[in-house]
């Protein structure tokens, strides 16, 4: 069956506070102690799992605390199609789906790094980085590949279906919203199953709800879609 995808620009903001630590407590709260630390420590952090783990909500969560803070970062991904040269404004470098980068992305991301650890200018800054496998088994050229697994490196594993439920129905309860167990079961088989993504819809419904003064079925989830709202 053929998942929908909701728009992206529906998503909240990835925080460390909005990520759900089940089974991954172990990178979540390494994460929050590494982001309060003073100073922060340099050695490189690498996060790798399947995709749904939470791996770029991480990266991204890290980003928008630094630049709460005023600071800069560099950030890569494989969408970004001719990134530049390291910028010694940069407090840390965030590096997301590397198994993904062309031969170009991995030249820069590996200049990057260097320079991250090595600066001409100012203190060590840290590398944050993420893939879809451990840092042996990236196909990327091997000095990058190596550098990756230097520091801390965390296994993410996606929340299982219970897991999903249970979320969503705390998430539904908080905002005072009844989720029957049918509806929950059209969301979970009908739309992507990342968490963030359910969240998105879960936020989506309640809105539509409240404008339309409707109880949260499955034929208002219909209705809303009919309506693009």
């Amino acid at each position: 069956m053929e998942q929908l995808v909701l728009d992206l620009g529906l998503a909240p903001v990835p925080t460390l506070a909005n990520f759900v630590p089940d089974g991954n407590e172990a990178a979540w709260t390494h994460l929050r102690l590494w982001l309060q630390g003073q100073p922060r420590a340099p050695l490189p952090i690498y996060l790798w799992g399947p995709a749904g783990s939470g791996k770029t909500h991480l990266l991204r969560a890290i980003a928008q605390a630094l630049a709460a803070r005023g600071e800069s970062v560099g950030w890569l991904d494989a969408a970004t199609a001719h990134p530049g040269p390291f910028d010694d404004d940069w407090s840390v470098v965030l590096l997301d789906d590397v198994q993904r980068y062309t031969p170009e992305q991995q030249a820069v991301a590996f200049n990057w790094f260097v320079n991250a650890q090595s600066p001409a200018v100012g203190a060590q800054r840290a590398v944050l980085a993420a893939g879809d496998r451990p840092p042996a088994d990236l196909a990327l050229r091997d000095d990058l590949r190596s550098r990756l697994g230097w520091g801390h490196v965390f296994q993410l594993h996606p929340l299982d279906e219970p897991a999903r439920r249970a979320v969503l129905r705390r998430a539904a309860d908080a905002r005072g919203v009844a989720l029957s167990d049918e509806v929950m079961d059209f969301m979970l088989n009908r739309f992507a199953r990342d968490l963030s993504s359910l969240m998105a819809l879960l936020d989506r419904l309640d809105g539509y709800a409240l404008r339309t003064q409707r109880a949260i079925t499955v034929p208002l989830v219909r209705a809303m879609l009919a309506d693009g709202a």
